[in-house]
This record gives C-alpha cells, structure tokens and sequence, in this order.
C-alpha cells in the first residue's frame, strides 16, 4: 500500500478508537485547567513570551556562531562537544561514545525520537531502559509516543494497569497511585547499575555552555547524575545567546507545558567535579566522570534559510498546541511523523525528507488556527502549512 493509504487508514482507525477519545478527553481538560491556573497565577509569563519570541528569532538566524561558542564553552569546562551535520553524523558519534554491551538509562527526548536513538542503541546490543514514565509505558507496550510532552496520553490507566501487571506478575488495580509506584520500583535500580545516562535539553545557553533539563519525575536527575557518563543529543534550535536568555525561555515554556513550576530544573554544564582539597579543581566526584554534548543540525540550517517554515524551529516543544487541535483531539499523534500535528508536517518535510508523510499530514490539518492561539511563539502553523502544499503542488 501507498504511504497516503496506509496513513488514511491509521488515522481513521485512531479517530474511532474509543480507547484514544477516553484518554485525550481526560488530558484535555486536565492540560486546559492547569495552564489557565498557571498563567492566572503568573500573568508576567504571557509578557515574557513576546521577548522570548525575539530571542529564539535573533538565535535562530545565529545557530552555527552560537553552536561553536557552546562548544568552547563546554569544552572549556572540561566536557566534550560535537557537531553533527546529518542524523546518521549524530547517530555514529554517539555509537563511538557507547560502545556495545552497556546498560544506558535514558531520559525523554523528541530530538532522540526524532532519529529513533533507542532503536539504535539497541540494535548495537545495548540494553536501553526510558525512565520517563510515558516513555517507559510507551516502550513496554511496543508503541511509539503520541505527545511531545506525555508520550502516552492515549493511553487510558486501564491499559496501564494491563501492562504493567503483565511485568510484575501481580493484578494490578487502573489506580494512577500504584502505577506510578510500580514504575519507580521497576526503574530504581537501573540508574545505579547503568553505564551511560542519556538526556537531550530544553535550552541551551551558548555563553556557558549550560543545558537546562525541566522536569517533575525526577528521573533525569537520576539518569545524568548517577551514571559515570551523561550523553546529551540537543537540537541546534534549542541555543540562545546567554544564561540569562535561557532562564526566560525555560520559564516561558514550563508555563505553558502546564506547570505553574516544575518539580526540577536541572542546569548541566559539565562532568561533576569538586575543590576541596587544597582548592584544587578535580573533575570526576559524586556525579558523571564524562560528559558529551552533540549538537545536531539534520536540516535544521538549511530551514532557517526559508523565510516561511524557519517559524517551526521557534517551537519551545511546550505542547500545549497538540491539546488545541481538533484533529489531534481525536487521533492522537496518528496525526503526526515523530512530530505532531500541523507543525509536524514540516518536520517531516525539511527533517526527515518525507515528502509523502508531509503531504498527509499538511492536507489533513485543518488550518484553523487554535494552535497559533495557544503557542507561546505565537507559530503561525497555518501559515507554514500552506506554504508546504504549495511547495508540494511544485514538486519543491
């Protein structure tokens, strides 16, 4: 079957799976309920967004100066940089890195999905476990992630409890307490008998070379600061020029991820290391040995040359369009490549070169606008999306 057949059929099914309209309802409402109590309570944010906007525009129009000043930056601070052209550039430094037969603890990162990292890792006989608790649901189901911030919202704590029942040998009750329960005690011990945490970032501050990392499980925490080594993959687009420029995108996009404030934030800028003896820095203490950045590129300098679809790479990963979207309300990420939505659709097109995939998805949305709505960024994903038909009528 051709690529659109096969896609007019998934997303069909999913629009009729009552599994997906159960769970996308009762996330809907959630997601809706908290950002609104969010902003109420921080009204400053909605501000701040407008000069975060302006940032990203600034950094994106500088990514290849500013990855290079990253670069120094965690050099200098004793870690290891790379720059990484292509996918498969990114894929074989961090082959080199790991090796096969390590034990890896993995955080959630789209930029990892975007070139299916755990496959990879796996298939060069390494044992990769998500900790994200979605993810982990998401790789013990053998799915693929439906959201860019909770990877199994589609799925009901019904089919949770099935899962995960299945791994324990116990019958588990749909209570999200002892789910949740149940994922930490399966994963705590992995993080102290892992060889490798992996991680991607948030943002990226150039002038120190920083990684912010936000979250509320607590599981990136563990996976880059128990381990000897932490291996962070990160997006060209997520550079800004200083600290004091990510500070304002990392709070711009918790905001709007949900969160009045997160549970962490972790800033990350090199191998863990103490001066307690005589003042003398030594590199290697209670945390990772090593640390390695790759920052990728994968299309993403060539897309900020077009003056239309440069808008996707403002995208602070926040989410909060994918729970605007009609179409998304019903699908899922069905209506997705390894991005979601209208947006994904570029993704597809200027990332990946999936031509076929792009077309399904920009013909599918409905170009109604809610996601710019919502978008801290204010992405004019309809804009973008008419431009990629256009593009495809050409044969672009």
């Amino acid at each position: 079957m051709s690529v659109f057949t096969d896609y007019k059929k998934e997303i069909m099914d999913a629009a009729h799976n009552e599994r997906i309209r159960i769970a996308l309802s009762r996330a809907i409402k959630h997601y809706r309920a908290n950002i609104n109590n969010a902003l109420k309570k921080f009204p400053h944010t909605i501000k701040m967004a407008e000069e975060v906007r302006e940032i990203k525009v600034k950094a994106i129009g500088e990514m290849e100066q500013l990855v290079e000043q990253a670069c120094e930056a965690i050099e200098a601070n004793k870690g290891k940089a790379y720059i990484a052209k292509t996918a498969d550039d990114a894929l074989n430094i961090i082959g080199k890195l790991v090796g096969s037969g390590k034990l890896i603890v993995k955080a959630k990162s789209m930029t990892g999905a975007e070139i299916e990292l755990r496959e990879y890792l796996e298939k060069q006989d390494n044992d990769v476990y998500e900790t994200d608790l979605g993810e982990f649901i998401i790789q013990k189901l053998e799915s693929r992630p439906m959201h860019i911030l909770a990877p199994a919202i589609h799925v009901p704590k019904e089919d949770v409890a099935q899962v995960f029942s299945k791994i324990t040998g116990q019958k588990l009750p749909p209570d999200v307490g002892t789910l949740v329960a149940t994922a930490r005690k399966l994963l705590r011990e992995k993080y102290f008998q892992a060889d490798i945490g992996m991680s991607g970032a948030n943002v990226v501050a150039a002038d120190t070379g920083a990684l912010f990392l936000i979250e509320n499980e607590g599981n990136i925490r563990l996976a880059t600061g128990v381990p000897p080594v932490h291996i962070a993959l990160v997006g060209m687009e997520k550079l800004v020029p200083t600290f004091g420029d990510a500070c304002k995108v990392a709070e711009v996009t918790w905001r709007y991820a949900n969160y009045t404030i997160p549970q962490y934030i972790s800033v990350v800028s090199g191998p863990s290391s103490t001066g307690d003896i005589e003042k003398v820095i030594t590199y290697g203490a209670h945390g990772p040995i090593e640390f390695h950045v790759i920052f990728m590129d994968a299309g993403r300098t060539e897309l900020a040359k077009h003056p239309i679809l440069r808008q996707a790479l403002y995208c602070l990963r926040c989410g909060g369009c994918l729970y605007e979207c009609p179409v998304f309300g019903v699908t899922a990420g069905h209506f997705g490549d390894k991005y979601f939505a209208g947006i994904g659709a570029v993704w597809a097109a200027m990332m990946r070169d999936n031509k076929e995939k792009a077309a399904a998805l920009a013909y599918t949305c409905l170009t109604c606008g809610r996601c710019k709505i919502r978008c801290p960024m204010k992405i004019d994903t309809p804009e973008m999306v008419v431009e990629l038909r256009r593009l495809i009528a050409e044969g672009a």
